[in-house]
């Protein structure tokens, strides 16, 4: 069963963006992190004895399998990671009465709804990738009654694989970029949704769980931009510590066809976090100058950090 004085367990791997935000920004929680090989979700006979050993008053999931593309080809890895391993976790968690925290992401949905999707709206994945993401989550609403689910979107931090990183590196390397500008969502800073997760297990080691925290919540950056306006951000304010900056071209989703269509239109409707917790994520903009400041600590075309996301 239960143990109120165990640690918060954060699944995942050192290397991961979330993982890490999480575990530095413990500020005196007594948190442990929990990934392969001693937690491989690939290997589910791991899963019950590390949960068991852990003993822990909370667990939060940070891991995932996110190859969009790829996950087209692999389709048993991705339902393994996004789905088999998270409902372990909920099974676990809902036989013991302990609270599970799981991150989902804005690919359930299709795009096509035309304005900020909220929590209540139909699902409607586009490809593996978000098809795993959706059965998992129904596995863990399933298998534990004490479980929130938060849903992000366009994750990024200052060392891993991310679209800002990405941007920064190929900078280097041309001075002409083409970046799609009519798929449209809410970037959000790894440390930024960190903190939101911390403050929340804050609130239930502190007061107890409250049967209103259960079910779907978003929780990404505040407002909205394209990959074109986000890449053109970026450059702006790695211009303030000597970078140069690229020429960015617009394009349209047609000129850089990929193996899986992306939501054109992925907003999240963050009120209900914000209506039952009292958080709400940073102005995306601003994350990022907070972001590009950690990544760019001297002037000149510094080199991007190169650990793996």
């Amino acid at each position: 069963m239960s143990n109120p004085r165990g640690p918060v367990l954060v699944i995942g791997d050192s290397d991961g963006q979330l993982a890490r935000a999480l575990v530095a920004g413990t500020d005196g929680l007594a948190v442990r992190l929990l990934g392969r090989p001693e937690l491989d979700f690939d290997q589910p006979g791991t899963i019950l004895p590390a949960l068991q050993a852990a003993a822990p008053a909370l667990v939060v999931n940070a891991a995932a399998y996110t190859a969009v593309d790829r996950a087209e080809t692999e389709v048993e890895a991705a339902f393994h990671a996004n789905r088999d391993g998270p409902a372990a976790l909920a099974a676990y968690c809902g036989g013991a009465g302990i609270p599970l925290i799981h991150v989902s992401t804005d690919y359930v949905f299709d795009g096509l709804k035309g304005a900020p999707y909220v929590e209540s709206d139909p699902t409607n994945p586009t490809g593996v990738y978000g098809a795993s993401k959706l059965a998992g989550e129904q596995a863990v609403l399933a298998a534990c009654q004490r479980a929130i689910i938060l849903r992000t979107s366009w994750v990024y931090a200052a060392a891993g694989h991310n679209f800002v990183l990405t941007m920064l590196k190929a900078s280097a390397r041309t001075d002409r970029l083409r970046v799609v500008a009519d798929q449209i969502g809410c970037p959000t800073l790894a440390s930024d949704l960190a903190d939101v997760i911390l403050q929340i297990v804050a609130r239930i080691r502190r007061d107890g769980w409250d049967d209103r925290y259960a079910g779907l919540f978003h929780a990404a950056g505040t407002g909205w931009t394209s990959w074109h306006g986000l890449a053109t951000a970026a450059f702006e304010e790695a211009a303030r510590h000597g970078m140069t900056t690229p020429v960015v071209e617009a394009i349209a989703t047609a000129d850089w066809p990929t193996p899986v269509r992306r939501p054109p239109d992925s907003r999240l409707d963050c009120t209900r976090l914000a209506e039952t917790f009292g958080l709400r994520l940073p102005p995306w903009r601003k994350s990022l100058s907070k972001m590009i400041d950690t990544a760019l600590p001297r002037h000149g075309n510094t080199p991007m950090p190169l650990t793996r996301l």
